[in-house]
Order: structure tokens, then C-alpha cells, then sequence
């Protein structure tokens, strides 16, 4: 059976979706780790920072990475765990 993780969007905030779970997870650690030290990434910087931590059998070659590392990122900063800059461009960084 594979496990389902509830997700916001803090652009939408009565959206509600249900994910992976396992790639929820594994994306969440990877974008924490990869970002660790950072003041700040933007959506490229971040995602290409996640990728070196992601679990191959979850991702391989990175595949789907970019579309995970924004879900969660949407995700976070509507729980508050994750913000953006209002600069151009926009950089993110874990609160």
C-alpha cells in the first residue's frame, strides 16, 4: 500500500492534495540538507542543491525531482516552515 502525506499550497490556501509520502519525506530531507548554511536559494539553486541527497530507488537520475522539490517547498511555506524573499529573484530559506 503506499502511504499518502496531506499538502498545502500557500498560493492557493483551500487547495489540500494527497502525495507519495515516501517522496514527500525523502524530498524534505533532501531540500534540508542541501540547503543547510543557506541564507537563501532560488527555485533552480534549491532544487539542484536537493538532488545529490535524494535516494535513487525514489528518484532515479533525478527524475521528477523539480516538480517534488516545488510541491514541498509550496507545502512548507504555507505550514510556515519555509519563506521567501520579496526579491528579485525569489529565494527561499527554511524559517
Amino acid at each position: 500500500m503506499n502511504d499518502k502525506i496531506d499538502v498545502r499550497n500557500v498560493n492557493h490556501p483551500d487547495y489540500r492534495g494527497r502525495v507519495d509520502a515516501a517522496k514527500y519525506t525523502a524530498m524534505k530531507a533532501a531540500l534540508l540538507a542541501g540547503m543547510a548554511g543557506s541564507e537563501g536559494m532560488t527555485q533552480s539553486e534549491m532544487r539542484e542543491a536537493a538532488k545529490p541527497h535524494l535516494p535513487q530507488d525514489l528518484f532515479p537520475q533525478g527524475k521528477a525531482a523539480g516538480w517534488w522539490a516545488k510541491t514541498v517547498q509550496l507545502d512548507l511555506e504555507a505550514r510556515g516552515q519555509m519563506a521567501r524573499t520579496d526579491t528579485k529573484p525569489l529565494k527561499f530559506y527554511f524559517t
